[in-house]
């Protein structure tokens, strides 16, 4: 078993297809896409050189700016904080440098394969991420309602939580078709994974997750619908995301973007600072030796951008924070979609009136993490009475609400991540300094483990992120809330522009609150992939006739239209 609460399937046949996190919406092929001999595409010699804006130096800028360099065009990254966005390894002051913690994304499904694609690109590694129950962790302790439950497997803990459990798959089964979606993403049968998913949407996009159990016969006790969101499958409890859409929810588990999880060793900030310094062995038209760094003035991406607007002849101008003005026949913004409507004055031109719309409305979710160094994985120590692990990866309803263990070998130093919080378990940390978090968080865990002390182990600083009080990011990821279908369909699909006025092109939106996957990086580089299919189109490129993009294919796989009225 891999989560507390695991998905309906229990994939006992090895051999079938992985999975793939293309998702139900847009099934294409992102990694076969970028592993075909022939590349993304190309563009007209004429074209070799031309500056392109890119505003967002987080995974999916990286990624876009990377791949448009090698079609021969020139990016010119905008970055108002650091390269890495919401992929932010820290370390901690006076320790060991090695000791680092993921303020942002910090594990990465197997079924993210276009990530997959630049994390063996820039040659980093991975190991197997200590989620509750998985088998990288060697034990979790389940705290509810001050009585708690030690397990190393599913079949540990009380029936109560299998009851939870098998509810569901149940609820799964019933109410999305989990098997037949399952088969048909696995066997890549766009057809049939068009034809379910359909059906789903327009069934289910005013529905929300607690809606759906609610809904299910499976879950008709409220004990069970609360463990479940205490609790929950994959990385633990999933009662912050009662309010949004299930739609959202059965993306997750289709695609198994909460299982079998693994960690960059490292650091996860390594892949778009690699990539940013990468060489690219096949280039056109720039000297072999270029990287993204190079193309820029001291190796340093532009500064925050603070205007955008649109000029004569259907450009884009673009003002950075040093007063800097630059034209741009075509752009693509990957930050955070919130800072066109606060931080960045722009003009209403940009857009479309229903795309700024859906922009207004999307929905972003809090999140907040609290880590500390530690001298050494004193967890692993046995309790003399019981044999059994001192402290464990905790899922609890106190406070801290996740706490995960993570180390590199039992004489290294260690790091906790002592709370891991979303939405409003996030903003009540929202006032505390990071020792007063430290603070609460230790008194819940000791009343979870009364003969540990934990404090005596603590070698520095706590360091601690919230994401909606960071001024470049104001929310972890996006979350659809019920009825937002349709606003998340104009910004994905943003990239197809053809039917767009001319006075609207130009423009490509990208990054993970363009997703159909918030909160994974897969994501991110998806829409990156779409925005750089974009920009070669709009300069009248194409794809090689055996490796069709994204846009190529669109109408095969475009995501299905609600009607409007």
């Amino acid at each position: 078993m891999t989560s507390t609460v695991p998905n309906a399937i229990e994939h006992a046949d090895e051999q079938q297809p992985p999975i793939t996190m293309f998702g139900p919406d847009f099934p294409y092929a992102y990694d076969d896409f970028l592993a075909h001999p022939a590349g993304l595409g190309q563009i007209p010699a004429t074209e070799h050189g031309t500056e392109v804006a890119v505003i967002g130096g987080g995974l999916s800028g990286i990624v876009a700016a990377y791949e448009l360099m090698k079609m021969g065009l020139k990016p010119v990254v905008y970055e108002a904080d650091r390269i890495g966005g919401r992929l932010r390894t820290v370390g901690f002051d006076g320790c060991d440098p090695s000791l680092t913690a993921e303020m942002g994304a910090m594990r990465f499904p197997p079924s993210s394969t276009a990530l997959q694609h630049y994390i063996d690109l820039v040659g980093l590694e991975t190991r197997a991420f200590p989620n509750p129950l998985a088998e990288a962790t060697p034990s979790t302790v389940v705290d509810l309602k001050g009585e708690s439950h030690y397990a190393e497997t599913l079949d540990d803990l009380p029936q109560v939580y299998r009851d939870v459990a098998d509810a569901w798959a149940k609820c799964l089964e019933e109410g999305a078709d989990f098997t037949d979606m399952n088969r048909a993403l696995r066997e890549r049968d766009v057809p049939r994974i068009r034809e379910i998913w359909a059906k789903l949407v327009e069934k289910l996009d005013n529905q929300t997750f607690y809606g759906f159990l609610c809904d299910s016969e499976a879950f008709k006790s409220f004990r069970h619908r609360e463990i479940f969101g205490q609790v929950g499958f994959g990385t633990g409890g999933w009662d912050t995301d009662f309010p949004n859409s299930i739609l959202e929810i059965l993306r997750v588990v289709y695609t198994e973007a909460d299982d079998h999880h693994r960690g960059i060793v490292g650091g996860s900030q390594q892949l778009p600072l690699r990539l940013w310094e990468r060489e690219p062995e096949k280039i056109v038209h720039w000297p072999h030796g270029t990287s993204l760094k190079t193309l820029h003035v001291d190796g340093e991406p532009r500064p925050a951008v603070t205007r955008l607007n649109r000029t004569a002849g259907n450009h884009i101008t673009v003002t950075d924070a040093d007063g800097d003005i630059r034209t741009y026949r075509a752009a693509i913004f990957t930050a955070q979609s919130w800072m066109l409507l606060s931080k960045i004055a722009c003009d209403d031109s940009l857009f479309p009136i229903d795309h700024w719309t859906a922009i207004e409305r999307t929905h972003y979710m809090e999140s907040s993490k609290l880590f500390v160094p530690v001298d050494r994985p004193f967890w692993l120590d046995k309790d003399e009475e019981t044999g059994r692990d001192v402290m464990s990866m905790t899922l609890t309803d106190r406070m801290t609400r996740g706490t995960y263990l993570l180390d590199d070998g039992p004489d290294r130093p260690a790091v906790i991540c002592l709370s891991y919080t979303w939405c409003d378990d996030s903003l009540k940390w929202l006032p505390l300094s990071a020792n007063e978090r430290m603070e609460v968080m230790l008194k819940s865990l000791g009343e979870i483990y009364p003969k540990v002390d934990i404090r005596k182990h603590v070698i520095g600083n706590p360091v601690t992120v919230s994401w909606e009080n960071e001024p470049y990011f104001m929310g972890a990821f996006k979350a659809n809330l019920p009825g937002h279908y349709r606003y998340q369909r104009r910004l994905f699909t943003h990239f197809m522009q053809e039917e767009l006025p001319e006075d609207k092109r130009g423009i490509f939106l990208a990054g993970d609150d363009i997703s159909w996957t918030a909160g994974w990086a897969e994501g991110a580089v998806q829409t990156a992939l779409n925005a750089v299919w974009g920009v070669m189109h709009h300069f009248g490129g194409e794809t090689d006739a055996t490796n069709p993009g994204p846009g190529d294919l669109y109408e095969e796989i475009a995501p299905v239209e609600l009607p409007e009225d």
